[in-house]
């Protein structure tokens, strides 16, 4: 297929609260760069960046990040980044993607990426992204990108696939693709242990890739009413006029998942193989994963001073004032530290950062730090 027949939608809404203090509404995990000297946001643009032209890249935020999201991407078309005025889940950023881009063509490819996973291997994984895209120019099928798991992860969705699909292995496409059975939920511990043992299962990464009139098919058949505020969105002309649109439409849209309202449901569900390292990066101990410890199992990034403290992820954020952070006989910890906030929890009960956030957003002294 042709380069200018391809486009990515990144939705990058989401808040990040997993990784406060240094995740904020206004400058979230996506926004936040915890690895390297880019965001996880600018790392996704670049990925993708020899995949499709610059011009059918879209990125859909939020009405209070969009402005921070223009200036970290100011090579983007700036009527290429959308605001969402209210979540409503990614069924609606799917039916706006599909609406942004059946505007320009109605021979595009879309893939739907999330803003904030880290891709070590982009040449694998552009790899896989160009053959999904390729297939979807074919068939009217719906891809989904499954990752490959290598442990018993239960903090993901999964994918369970059937039989390989041999008439997809033209020496045009390099990658695997198999039926999709059924998407399931996060499971328990001896479950996801069952599904590794398996193989049959992969994990749901939230990549999906389809052309604009298999999609828009699918949402007329499942969704109509989304559907048709899609249709409306897709006749509209100027970035004003469709925020205005939005405005007016997006407080009535339903709260759905794309999993939900049309994944679970579709007959025409191929997972490609996701062969290359992924990681979602879901909380401060996963962060431990790209870092290099030391002799005590210490992740650290700042100046760590430890004694007898083994298996702590310290994260120093500060841009004034920054001095040494000392442990003592401390382990298994997350020591985050701001200019203006800490966070100190047990690595176990890193879930429950959300939880602090929700309470500083209760006390009008604290709302400046959610």
């Amino acid at each position: 297929m042709q380069r200018k027949d391809r486009y990515i939608i990144i939705m990058a809404g989401g808040r990040g609260e997993r990784f406060w203090p240094v995740s904020r509404e206004r400058k979230p995990k996506q926004l936040i760069t915890l690895l390297g000297d880019r965001s996880f946001l600018q790392q996704t643009v670049d990925r993708v960046k020899p995949v499709a032209p610059l011009e059918n890249i879209f990125i859909i935020t939020n009405t209070v990040q969009a402005a921070a999201v223009r200036r970290q991407l100011p090579e983007l078309p700036k009527r290429n980044i959308i605001g969402e005025p209210c979540g409503r889940d990614t069924c609606a950023a799917v039916a706006l993607g599909a609406a942004l881009v059946g505007a320009r063509s109605g021979n595009g490819v879309m893939a739907v990426l999330p803003a904030d996973h880290v891709i070590p291997n982009e040449n694998k994984f552009r790899r896989v992204l160009i053959d999904s895209m390729a297939l979807a120019k074919r068939e009217p099928a719906l891809v989904t990108i499954g990752i490959q798991p290598h442990e018993p992860a239960t903090g993901y969705g999964y994918i369970q696939v059937g039989n390989k699909l041999t008439k997809f292995s033209a020496k045009s496409l390099k990658s695997t693709f198999f039926t999709a059975k059924k998407f399931v939920e996060k499971p328990n511990l001896a479950t996801a242990k069952r599904y590794l043992k398996s193989g049959n299962y992969r994990w749901n990464a939230g990549m999906f890739i389809w052309s604009y009139e298999t999609i828009a098919a699918e949402l007329c058949r499942q969704q109509p009413k989304l559907f048709a505020a899609a249709e409306k969105w897709r006749g509209i002309r100027g970035l004003a006029n469709l925020n205005a649109a939005l405005a007016g439409d997006y407080p009535k849209l339903e709260k759905i998942s794309v999993d939900y309202a049309i994944m679970e449901n579709a007959r025409n569900i191929v997972c490609a193989d996701g062969v290359f390292g992924w990681d979602d990066l879901g909380s401060w101990p996963a962060l431990a994963r790209h870092l290099k410890p030391d002799v005590a199992g210490n992740c650290a990034v700042g100046d760590l001073v430890q004694v007898d403290s083994a298996n702590n992820v310290v994260f120093d954020a500060r841009t004034r004032n920054r001095a040494p952070i000392a442990l003592v006989g401390i382990s298994e910890m997350i020591v985050v530290q701001t200019d203006d906030a800490t966070l100190v929890a047990h690595k176990s009960e890193s879930q429950k950062i959300k939880q602090i956030v929700a309470h500083l957003a209760k006390a009008k002294r604290f709302t400046h730090l959610v």
